[in-house]
């Protein structure tokens, strides 16, 4: 009967498979923790980081402002739509024709004399 055998792999045949193996063959990164994590690189990576985190919190705030602006200034148009219906209606309201016909309902009638002006002596009051 035939002896089991380890099949001995090469380290060629491992780092040309996909992009991996060949980002890790070119880079030679395994030389570089031999000796351990580098530190010195570790104030650089986090500034990095800090930065990157800074970036995306600044992109996403400056879209909700966006999106908060366009919101209320909708919101205004509309508004200000509102406000001169209400103008016009109330200028048309408080003319004197319709004045009159409104309360014409109550029994009251428009006046055809002017008004007078009533005199009061000093010595009087």
């Amino acid at each position: 009967m035939a002896e089991n055998r380890f099949k001995i792999k090469s380290e060629n045949q491992g780092s040309k498979k996909g992009f991996f193996g060949f980002l890790a063959s070119g880079l030679k990164l395994g030389k570089a923790f031999e000796t351990g994590f580098p530190v010195k690189y570790l104030p650089k990576v986090v500034f990095a980081v800090l930065l990157g985190i800074i970036y995306v919190w600044n992109n996403h705030y400056a879209e909700r402002s966006t999106r908060e602006l366009d919101r209320l200034e909708e919101e205004v148009e509309d508004l200000r739509a509102d406000v001169t219906t209400l103008e016009a209606e109330y200028m048309y309201n408080s003319k004197q024709s319709e004045v009159a016909k409104k309360v014409k309902d109550l029994g009251l009638e428009e006046s055809k004399e002017p008004p007078i002006k009533i005199i009061v002596d000093e010595d009087e009051y």
